[in-house]
């Protein structure tokens, strides 16, 4: 009897630790793709990541907030700020991932040099990307912004507009789909690659890649210190991980780690 014990004992220590399950949320196209390659590498150090994808930029962290996600990767920091700042979660970023550089493209123009009087300009209508579409905008000469406006400018705060363009605001989701009907659309980079769109060649003009939007991974607050936290930015931040960037999206977005 003693001897099964000491058996029954054995195969108790050997059996394999269970691995960790996590629910991750991401944007389809590339970081829905980069988080399956994260995951191949994750599955080796025994986490296990749940891929779940939204449409929208509101709803990953509503659910990360409420418990039906464990962690997000689909924002850059300056939105994830606003998130935090309007309504009040306790959510933080625990790593940075990649830069999708903004870009101004257009169905209707080459240059933006063609852009009539009293175009059609279509930005995003989510907090920081509609600031940083018309800074870009500025940047080029189209618009100038109030002095201090910084990423949280609107429409209202355009100070000088010489081409009396029309800036129309939709869901950042939906701006490929609008280029039949605006002269110009400002289009973060993960939308313009899943619509078919290549933005370092269709882009009329980009935000430099080394900007200070570098998306993030975040989780809760009080889950930044576990140790799932750490392999899931250890498995992102592989060298794997990054070569399949380089080689998948060529400049289109890079690495920001």
């Amino acid at each position: 009897m003693r001897i099964l014990a000491l058996l029954a004992l054995a195969a108790t220590f050997a059996l394999p630790a269970q691995a960790e399950k996590i629910r991750v949320g991401v944007t389809p196209g590339p970081h829905a793709q980069i988080m399956e390659k994260v995951r191949d590498q994750a599955k080796a150090t025994g986490l296990e990541i749940e891929i779940l994808e939204f449409s929208d930029y509101v709803v990953p962290n509503e659910a990360l907030a409420s418990g039906d996600l464990d962690a997000n990767s689909f924002q850059h920091q300056p939105y994830l700020d606003n998130q935090i700042a309007d309504r009040g979660y306790k959510l933080v970023s625990v790593a940075k991932t990649v830069t999708f550089p903004l870009g101004l493209f257009s169905a209707k123009l080459k240059s933006l040099e063609a852009l009539p009087t009293k175009a059609k300009v279509a930005i995003p209508n989510d907090p920081t990307n509609g600031g940083r579409a018309l800074i870009l905008l500025a940047h080029q000469g189209l618009i100038k912004l109030r002095e201090g406006a910084g990423l949280a400018a609107t429409p209202l705060d355009i100070t000088d507009n010489p081409k009396n363009l029309r800036i129309v605001e939709l869901d950042a989701a939906q701006l490929p789909r609008s280029l039949n009907d605006v002269d110009i659309a400002a289009i973060n980079g993960n939308y313009a690659l899943e619509a078919g769109l290549d933005p370092t060649k269709d882009a009329l003009a980009r935000e430099a890649a080394d900007g200070p939007y570098a998306n993030v991974i975040a989780v809760k607050a009080v889950d930044k210190d576990k140790p799932w936290v750490k392999s899931l930015i250890a498995a992102y931040q592989s060298p794997a991980v990054k070569q399949f960037v380089v080689d998948t999206f060529k400049g289109a977005l890079v690495p920001a780690w």
